[in-house]
């Protein structure tokens, strides 16, 4: 089975079973009725396009009164008071795909940026191969922006949790084992899947959460970390793949 880029088919897949329970924030496909329940819910939430990556054109929607919302795209800030002019606006901006409506998570943050955990998970060939952690950092987001995809620094996660005062090696841990859960449960709907970079958010209660999971990872800011043995790990688990395709 071919592996789709697709934000709702994923977050489909991961709901399935209950090993992940209470871990995937609510998650709906973008209709008038549902951003309505969506904000009642929450008064914050996240539209991401369904086929969308590095970030590009997330949108942030906040209740701001009755019938007026505003919205955050990237630095920029408008308010709409029209929910079927809020719709057609996103359409012209995504028209491939369609969007999801995402329950925005309050994140911890780093001097009044929030940040999130990007985990690394891989297997060997074979669907029957251990999923292993084989690398992580944290992105904190850049100044004026609420998504981390834009960063301002890349940095270890024990320094983050430390710097954010919200726990330790335990914390990063128990993100790490939730991390190969949800690998699992998408390696047994992809078979030939090898690597996954999950995105992780920690909110300020400490609970942990999957933001999503990217299939093609970049594997860029490894590069930038002090510590060299998580990149070295990570193109040993994909030269290994490359050598038994060969």
């Amino acid at each position: 089975m071919s592996i789709k880029r697709d934000k709702w088919l994923q977050y489909s897949i991961l709901c399935k079973g209950s090993s992940l329970d209470g871990r995937l924030p609510e998650t709906r496909l973008l209709k008038k009725d549902a951003l309505s329940k969506m904000l009642l819910q929450y008064q914050s939430v996240v539209l991401k396009p369904r086929n969308g990556s590095y970030g590009r054109d997330i949108v942030f929607i906040k209740r701001n009164g009755p019938n007026a919302y505003r919205i955050h795209n990237e630095q920029n800030a408008v308010t709409m008071r029209d929910t079927d002019k809020l719709l057609k606006w996103l359409r012209r901006k995504n028209r491939s795909g369609g969007y999801i409506v995402q329950r925005r998570l309050q994140l911890t943050q780093i001097q009044h940026k929030p940040f999130d955990i990007r985990i690394m998970v891989q297997r060997k060939k074979g669907s029957s191969s251990t999923w292993n952690v084989t690398g992580s950092y944290a992105k904190v987001a850049a100044q004026g922006y609420l998504v981390t995809n834009v960063t301002s620094r890349t940095i270890p996660v024990l320094e983050a949790l430390r710097l954010a005062r919200i726990g330790d090696r335990g914390l990063l841990v128990k993100a790490e084992r939730i991390a190969r859960l949800a690998a699992q449960r998408l390696g047994e709907r992809y078979p030939k899947l090898r690597t996954v970079g999950f995105d992780i958010g920690i909110d300020r209660k400490r609970r942990i959460w999957i933001i999503e999971g990217n299939y093609q990872p970049d594997l860029r800011p490894f590069r930038l970390l002090r510590d060299s043995s998580m990149y070295r790990r990570i193109l040993w688990y994909k030269n290994i793949k490359a050598k038994k395709d060969g």
